[in-house]
């Protein structure tokens, strides 16, 4: 069997309910808030925090500093990691610019991008819908000893 046909396959197969699936690998990273987020910045979401914001700029490529200043509260640990679990997936390009200092920036792929567009609707969700949320919260726990 080529190595298409063995992949077109495997593809019939993937099912994230099995445990050994690599598709659920896959989900777990891309459900990673810091994943969702920095998908929403190379997006071009504008991080104003209006809830249901329309999203208003193109994707765009952005330095390092840029990121881990949208991100408010993310480490240097986390994001590199991220990043460059993001950039093995071919979700976003790493391009290196030899000045001084060396200028890093990223951006998204056509198949970060393809991803972008659902992770933007799951950010505006949770920010439309976060007052509702606390306040099922709110009353779970008044009921709940």
């Amino acid at each position: 069997m080529k190595a298409a046909q063995k992949r077109a396959q495997a593809k019939v197969e993937y099912n994230a309910f099995l445990a050994a699936c690599p598709s659920r690998q896959l989900l777990d990273r891309i459900s990673d808030k810091w994943v969702v987020l920095i998908l929403c910045a190379l997006g071009g979401d504008n991080g104003s925090g209006r809830p249901g914001a329309a999203h208003a700029d193109a994707p765009k490529a952005m330095r390092y500093s840029e990121i881990s200043r949208l991100l408010a509260g993310v480490s240097q640990k986390m994001l590199t990691q991220t990043l460059r679990s993001l950039e093995q997936d071919g979700l976003l390009t790493r391009t290196v610019t030899p000045t001084v200092p060396v200028t890093v920036s990223y951006e998204l792929t056509d198949l970060g991008l393809s991803l972008h567009h659902m992770t933007r609707g799951l950010r505006n969700w949770a920010q439309t819908h976060m007052a509702q949320v606390l306040a099922n919260r709110e009353n779970y726990d008044v009921r709940t000893p």
